[in-house]
């Protein structure tokens, strides 16, 4: 039986989430590795759809974090969203097809803000109330740690897609194994779950959410700027797959959700431990994260169509 105790993290795990669901719109910063699969693309469009976020910057990671601020750039600017500051993370080596460069090289190439001291910068002038919603590997997170705890401490929450507690790709008995974000830096993962910041974790367990062709073909004849956005990035995407009309599992989006509707992926307190090959294992001890390992996918899917293929009211500056 695992047992976990209900200690450590100064607290802070059971204050974020009573706290999550709060009053009030939410400061975010967004660490995406947008631009390989397409659900980074899905998961920006419901950030800047939710008047319960405002975007304060988006930080890219892994690989050419150039190109895939480039890409960015053009995103935000073709939704008239250029005020929110993008900014270039940690380049790693990578071997996977960056399959929407073609996308990021219509755009003006650039030297970007440094990612790590930006979102840094943004936890001292904000403390207690950026939630960091990451959807890439941990790297830039891990160089935040490294280069000043003490202010990343002061981040309100991190919002993590992340890790296969109980199941793997693909079939739901399919047992876990490592899961992108994770196996690519696992020491990055590794810090980032040592660092005592409340973590919410959203794992392959409750992420594997498919848009299947009614959906997605809703929201790719909406014809609003974003959803051209993902439509053609969409494209892009499937042109590097088997499948001639694929449906695209979307993970990331599942962790902007839980940001903004908590009770759509409830979630539970346990310990994680990441081992050197980039599993998430659930071990006894103190809890350091609360994980969802079910969502309610059909109101997940709802929340998104009516945020990104409906016609929404003009929303508050505010909220802006």
């Amino acid at each position: 039986m695992l047992l976990v105790l209900f200690g450590g993290m100064r607290g802070a795990v059971g204050q974020a989430a009573t706290s999550a669901s709060g009053s009030g719109v939410q400061l975010a910063v967004i660490d995406t590795d947008i631009g390989d699969d397409i659900d980074d693309a899905f998961a920006l469009a419901l950030a800047l759809r939710s008047p319960e976020l405002r975007v304060v910057g988006v930080t890219t990671a892994y690989g050419d974090t150039e190109l895939r601020a480039r890409l960015v750039d053009r995103y935000l600017a073709e939704v008239g969203r250029s005020d929110i500051p993008v900014a270039a993370g940690v380049a790693t080596p990578h071997s996977n097809v960056f399959t929407q460069a073609a996308y990021a090289l219509r755009e003006p190439d650039h030297k970007h803000p440094d990612g790590v001291a930006f979102l840094l910068d943004q936890i001292r002038a904000h403390p207690g109330e950026i939630t960091l919603i990451a959807i890439g590997p941990e790297t830039n997170l891990a160089a935040a740690i490294q280069r000043d705890a003490g202010t990343f401490r002061k981040v309100k929450r991190v919002v993590l897609m992340g890790g296969s507690v109980y199941r793997g790709y693909g079939d739901e008995h399919r047992p876990p194994e490592p899961e992108w974000n994770i196996d690519r830096d696992p020491a990055a993962a590794k810090a980032l779950f040592a660092s005592g910041v409340p973590i919410f974790m959203m794992p392959l367990d409750s992420t594997q959410v498919h848009l299947e062709a009614k959906d997605r073909e809703q929201i790719f004849s909406f014809g609003s700027p974003l959803t051209d956005q993902l439509t053609l990035l969409y494209h892009q995407w499937a042109a590097h797959t088997d499948n001639h009309a694929p449906d695209p599992t979307l993970f990331d989006p599942v962790a902007v959700t839980y940001a903004i509707r908590p009770e759509l992926c409830p979630a539970k307190l346990l310990r994680i431990e990441v081992d050197d090959k980039g599993m998430t294992l659930p071990v006894n001890g103190p809890a350091n994260a609360q994980i969802c390992l079910r969502s309610d996918e059909r109101g997940f899917l709802d929340l998104l169509l009516n945020r990104i293929a409906t016609v929404q009211e003009a929303r508050p500056a505010a909220a802006r």
